[in-house]
């Protein structure tokens, strides 16, 4: 079984402590490292090259924002998932445009909390589902374009942007369409571009809206 090295940056004791139990009760996931502040999270990440980090929002010493900046200036592989009590959309929004994999909620349910563990282990973006309408209404404000076409997108990119939606990682795309897995990767930033955005988070949203609900009706 192939297994998903983890680290946990988190100031506060209790919710660490919590999380990592829940952890050890996945064989495929695999805590590697926890830290108490931003700073030694950043040390971590650079000394341990996880696959994962479980990163807080708000902390003392530096705040999730500035260690996901260090963290994506690196050029690691390591996913980030923002893990916090915050809901509010800004906090989301800034997020994901720095480059986060996921933000999830604190008071989810454990089980579900595992599975959106998993689910961005397995390359997939992940948003708590009691978020999802605070993005969406976040990108209708900013005037994207109302469709493929308004935004110029090869059937190709039309196409990857539908499996980014069904949560394929760029891996799995590059399967399913047998191309190059950097190919994918070059789409995906033509994707971005043409749609002014900066991550694949807000991008599959608004394909669930603009592609997904089209085809249906």
């Amino acid at each position: 079984m192939t297994t998903t090295s983890v680290v946990i940056v988190d100031d506060h004791p209790l919710f660490r402590r919590g999380l990592a139990q829940l952890l050890h009760t996945r064989a495929s996931l695999r805590l590697v490292g926890e830290a108490a502040s931003g700073r030694d999270g950043i040390d971590l990440v650079k000394r341990l090259h996880p696959d994962l980090l479980l990163l807080d929002l708000n902390m003392r010493d530096l705040s999730g924002l500035d260690v996901l900046k260090a963290i994506k200036a690196c050029d690691l592989e390591t996913r980030v998932v923002m893990v916090t009590v915050s809901d509010q959309a800004e906090d989301l929004v800034a997020a994901l445009r720095g480059g986060a994999d996921g933000y999830l909620l604190k008071d989810m349910e454990p089980e579900q909390m595992l599975e959106s563990v998993e689910a961005a282990a397995a390359g997939r973006v992940i948003v708590s589902e009691a978020l999802t309408h605070l993005l969406a209404a976040a990108i209708r404000q900013h005037n994207r374009p109302d469709g493929a076409g308004a935004a110029g997108l090869t059937d190709q990119e039309t196409r990857i942007l539908e499996l980014i939606a069904a949560g394929l990682s760029n891996k799995v795309i590059a399967k399913t369409l047998e191309i190059a897995e950097g190919t994918v990767k070059v789409h995906v930033k033509h994707i971005l571009r043409k749609l002014g955005m900066r991550s694949r988070v807000e991008a599959a949203v608004w394909a669930a809206e603009h592609l997904v609900r089209a085809k249906i009706a």
